[in-house]
């Protein structure tokens, strides 16, 4: 069985000068019954040599895990929507429950995160009582390069928004497959909410405005055939693009530009650190 240790997370004072800068990767090596870290300050890498292939749900928790190290006691935590999420805030629950940190206080992102946070009983709040976050933690559905990201196939993205652009530090966890050269690249849904009052308008602007890029504009529905409505009330508008966007600030300011728009799914030099979960460990990076 391998064993798994890891280096100490950054300070928070330390992750904040860090946070304009360009991203740097990290290295950490996962050995066969010990794991030896061979890495400079800041390089976390992790490699499985002669040891069981991990489940994706096995390096979702491992990353998760990680990324709970960022968390002290005192904290007022940003708790983000998805998969790999919901091992972040299981986790905080469970050390909440043995006194491992204490005082900790969660402003959930979804429905579905706050009903998993007050089943664990960790004490919740919201923007408006606590417009100071400490730390946020959530997943991604792309991370570029430089760290920019593609958010809200969960459907959470103005939510997730608010809560994080209001944090001071922001740690991303993903797997390896969500890492892209450009944003859009994955060919998958690249999220706008909009309102539900003439949506289809909204659509077929959405489109034209990509046509250089061949995107192609979806009404995101149910199971049961109908529209899916955010926790906001809105309708989602799913964008697929064959090319990646060229400039996701020009982008998203153009998305943002259109009446009727709520929020879109480009996430933009808003991370400090993300940690990436793949079937042979984990990496960080970092700003």
């Amino acid at each position: 069985m391998a064993s798994l240790s890891f280096l100490s997370p950054p300070s928070s004072s330390s992750l904040s000068s860090l946070h304009n800068t360009a991203p740097s990767y990290s290295r950490l090596f996962l050995r066969t019954p010990s794991l030896n870290l061979r890495a400079p300050t800041k390089i976390f890498s992790l490699k499985a040599q002669s040891a069981p292939v991990l489940t994706q749900d096995d390096l979702k928790k491992i990353a998760a895990d990680k990324a709970v190290e960022y968390v002290k006691s005192g904290m007022v935590l940003g708790l983000g929507t998805g998969s790999t999420a919901a091992f972040v805030v299981a986790k905080l629950g469970e050390l909440l429950k043995t006194g491992e940190l204490t005082n900790i206080i969660g402003v959930p992102t979804s429905k579905r995160t706050e009903e998993q946070a007050r089943s664990l009983n960790i004490p919740l709040s919201i923007l408006d009582d606590h417009p100071h976050i400490d730390l946020a933690i959530d997943g991604a559905d792309e991370v570029d390069p430089l760290l920019n990201l593609v958010k809200g196939r969960g459907g959470a993205l103005l939510r997730e928004k608010m809560v994080e652009a209001a944090s001071d530090e922001f740690v991303v966890v993903a797997d390896e497959t969500k890492l892209v050269d450009g944003l859009g690249g994955s060919k998958l849904a690249m999220p706008v909410e909009v309102v539900q009052f003439c949506w289809k308008f909204n659509l077929v602007r959405l489109q034209e405005l990509f046509k250089d890029e061949g995107v192609e504009a979806k009404l995101r529905v149910s199971e049961d055939g109908k529209p899916y409505v955010t926790d906001n009330f809105n309708y989602i508008v799913d964008l697929y693009f064959e090319n990646p966007i060229k400039d996701g600030y020009a982008a998203g300011k153009e998305i943002s530009g259109l009446e009727g728009v709520v929020e879109h799914g480009l996430f933009l030099d808003m991370a400090t650190a993300v940690i990436i979960a793949g079937k042979t460990g984990v990496e960080v990076k970092s700003k």
